[in-house]
């Protein structure tokens, strides 16, 4: 819930080495592979893949190097995909755009358009456990799965990156305070009083909007445990991009 970011909002974004500060160009695209993971970003420079990157902000896209690659072999393109179900070779619909987390690659929502989403005002949500099958041009779901299509407002309610900016905002500065005062093996309730203690030391400032402190510690109260794991694995990527960039262009040259 964390690192869930749309296409949407990533495509544009200035690509940047976070050691070096250098720019090497804008982010076009963002590519899955044939398991329907999200695995590379395309960029004026060419194709990094997602293990790269160290972090999104709102303006920018920083990685842990400047490797960019030739387009691999059997990537697609997610974003205007068809969508239909078994019975049926006619589309009903194609993704507008949909959310990842930029971590891992997994696919968290869908949102669809087309003759599918028309009883939501035109635009759905679909779930990533309604999918059969993604195939080279088509996204194939399950029969009963427009039966479980939800609206924006209702299916992307739980995710950070719907969130205002302001509250995003706060839910990092927050986070990284009671990243230092609670360990991993914290008991819930001490979990509860330490986000309040942060939230009341804010709120004292009075530098911050109430409400949008109020929503940020109510969601770092409920992803408490999705922040923990998005912690234990900032320092396993540090170390895995370096290796993975390191060997790919030795093997290069």
């Amino acid at each position: 819930m964390f690192n869930v970011i749309r296409r949407s909002q990533i495509v544009g974004l200035m690509a940047m080495d976070s050691s070096t500060a250098t720019r090497y160009g804008t982010v076009e695209e963002v590519w899955i592979d044939d398991s329907g993971r999200v695995v590379y970003f395309a960029s004026d420079a060419g194709y990094t893949p997602f293990e790269q990157i160290a972090t999104i902000g709102p303006d920018a896209l920083l990685t842990y190097s400047e490797l960019a690659l030739a387009p691999p072999p059997s990537l697609r393109r997610l974003h205007r995909m068809a969508i239909r179900t078994p019975s049926l070779s006619t589309p009903l619909g194609w993704v507008e755009d949909f959310l990842f987390d930029w971590e891992t690659g997994d696919i968290a929502a869908y949102i669809i358009v087309g003759e599918i989403a028309a009883p939501f005002g035109g635009r759905a949500v679909l779930f990533p456990d309604d999918v059969e099958a993604i195939d080279a041009e088509v996204i194939v779901i399950k029969e009963e799965a427009r039966d479980r299509l939800q609206s924006e407002s209702e299916g992307l309610q739980g995710f950070l990156s719907e969130k205002s900016q302001q509250v995003k905002n706060l839910v990092k500065r927050m986070g990284d305070r009671l990243a230092k005062l609670l360990s991993p093996q914290e008991r819930p309730e001490v979990v509860r009083v330490k986000i309040k203690e942060v939230r009341d030391e804010l709120a004292q400032s009075g530098q911050h909007d109430k409400n949008a402190l109020e929503e940020a510690s109510e969601f770092l109260q409920d992803k408490w445990e999705d922040f923990q794991h998005s912690l234990s694995r900032t320092g396993k990527r540090m170390k895995q991009a370096i290796d993975s960039a390191w060997k790919r262009l030795t093997h290069s040259s």
